[in-house]
């Protein structure tokens, strides 16, 4: 039964991932019928996580009261009626496509928590977090080969379509295991301006959520800053055609599957999850900063090797990062608890892609927000590594 939840949260994961990236892996063929540039594309990311850090931080009640399957069914829906607002090619409707879909991202993650944290044996929890994490790198994938080679074959607008029909059939799928795994549903919590700052006032009063609420914060913004402007950056800035660069983004998702898994692993059984959160900020750090120096002249093997150890990095940490979450968190207060620290990851997204955008624009390329990100992470890795508040019980 532990098998087909983790499938069953994965797939879930893979979908939002998917749809989160669909317009950014879109961009340069629907950039010009919005009538806008493709690098805008990301105050379109930012729009929608505005959405995730509201659904985010209301999500614990949702799942208290509805169960966890019901509300990733209800998350799969609203990210499709976003992506169905696509097709329209009217720029006005970007912005409520991006908050239904982010509105749709934000409780999916505490909804599978709050499973996995009450059927997952303790030492084996990184490593199933992890497995449930690699839905991200897939959903990334499947945006960036199966959705751009229907915009070479057909068109964007097919591709928007598509995603969203998918969405659909997983949520309807769900409904095989609502009853075996939303049995813990009913408890009826009513709403409160409490029920919403809970979360937060959790996670800010507990030294180790904090300090992984912050670090989240960073390695987030570097996550969706480089998965949205990776395809453009390959297109536009380095020359590569758009099935070329959906491929090498494609790489990435392929060795971020892997690495999770491989991390997930290591922190269970050989170094600490905080160990290991910090080097995988200094490997964020050092594989985005490889990609400024791409041209032209690049071989695409050297380029789809870096795209991998982004991929493995820079998209590789959630699965340890949840784990660490739900082992922090007070007994019973996993879904809250995940819910207030990704309501602070999801509002550092908010200000990452935006900030982005208005970087390349003012600097005319990429590399100067590349550069600034990987400083982040490597700030907090040295964080990690030096703070000594940070202490989380482990069994």
């Amino acid at each position: 039964m532990v098998a087909v939840l983790v499938a069953a949260m994965l797939a879930v994961q893979a979908l939002g991932s998917m749809a989160n990236l669909t317009l950014a892996v879109m961009a340069p063929a629907a950039a010009p019928d919005f009538g806008i540039a493709p690098s805008w594309i990301g105050m379109y990311s930012g729009i929608m996580y505005v959405g995730a850090v509201v659904s985010t931080l209301v999500s614990g009640g949702f799942v208290s009261r509805w169960g966890p399957i019901r509300v990733s069914q209800v998350s799969l829906v609203a990210s499709a009626a976003g992506l169905a607002l696509l097709p329209t090619g009217a720029a006005w409707m970007l912005v409520p496509s991006a908050l239904l879909v982010g509105l749709g991202y934000g409780p999916m993650t505490p909804a599978s928590s709050h499973l996995l944290a009450r059927r997952t044996p303790q030492r084996f929890m990184s490593l199933i977090f992890s497995v449930k994490q690699t839905g991200v790198p897939i959903g990334y994938a499947i945006a960036g080969s199966l959705l751009t080679v229907i915009v070479v074959t057909w068109d964007w607008r097919t591709a928007a379509w598509s995603a969203a029909a998918m969405c659909v059939a997983m949520a309807a799928l769900l409904q095989l295991w609502r009853e075996d795994f939303d049995d813990d549903r009913g408890v009826r919590r009513p709403f409160s301006m409490s029920a919403v700052t809970g979360p937060l006032r959790l996670v800010f009063s507990h030294p180790p959520l904090r300090l992984l609420a912050v670090a989240s914060l960073v390695f987030a913004a570097m996550q969706i800053g480089v998965t949205a402007f990776l395809v453009t950056y390959l297109a536009e800035g380095v020359g590569l055609g758009l099935v070329a660069a959906g491929m090498a983004l494609t790489c990435a998702q392929v060795a971020a599957v892997v690495g999770r898994i491989l991390w997930g692993g290591l922190a269970d059984r050989l170094v600490s999850p905080r160990v290991m959160l910090a080097l995988l900020g200094f490997g964020m750090s050092l594989s985005v900063w490889a990609v400024t120096l791409f041209t032209a002249a690049t071989p695409f093997l050297v380029i789809a090797a870096v795209c991998a150890a982004i991929g493995a990095t820079v998209i590789g940490w959630n699965g340890v990062f949840l784990a660490e979450t739900a082992r922090a968190a007070p007994a019973g207060r996993v879904g809250e608890a995940t819910g207030g620290v990704l309501s602070v990851t999801f509002s550092g997204v908010v200000l990452g892609p935006p900030a982005l955008t208005l970087l390349v624009s003012a600097t005319g390329g990429y590399a100067s927000g590349f550069i600034i990100l990987g400083i982040g992470t490597a700030v907090v890795s040295v964080l990690f590594l030096t703070t000594s508040a940070y202490r989380t019980e482990k069994s």
